[in-house]
């Protein structure tokens, strides 16, 4: 299966540890993974993917607000409706579960169909996580 990790991070620059971890253990089960850093790039390839998991970062310790490239990446690739999704959040602070709900909500905004969530503990708990994508 095709798949697209697209990474929300605080910070503009690289791939994070939990997102390149996310992608490994997806690999690992014989799937055809990209990552794309929703910094850098624009979107518009996401619809040529057949599963699309957002692993997402919230801005701050005591609120659930996401980086606002997350909105310009989903809204940037038209076609995505009823497209198989899931939502990752980095644990970090004390709102996780409000941002890993602002995460599926900018998602289904954009007509896409989540069917699996979870909050990331650290890299390995990720890599566990993708191995169980598609199983």
């Amino acid at each position: 299966m095709r798949i697209a990790v697209v990474c929300v991070s605080r910070q503009r620059g690289g791939i994070p540890d939990y997102a390149a971890s996310l992608a490994k253990g997806m690999e690992s089960m014989g799937h055809r993974v990209d990552l794309i850093n929703a910094w850098t790039e624009d979107g518009m390839r996401l619809p040529g993917y057949e599963y699309i998991a957002v692993a997402a970062e919230s801005t701050g310790y005591f609120s659930g607000k996401l980086p606002e490239a997350l909105a310009k990446v989903l809204s940037a690739g038209s076609g995505l409706g009823g497209k198989r999704s899931a939502a990752f959040v980095k644990k970090s602070g004390l709102f996780s579960g409000r941002a890993l709900f602002n995460v599926m909500k900018a998602m289904e905004k954009e007509g896409m169909r989540v069917n699996w969530s979870e909050i990331l503990l650290n890299p390995p708990h990720a890599e566990a996580l993708g191995k169980r994508i598609g199983a």
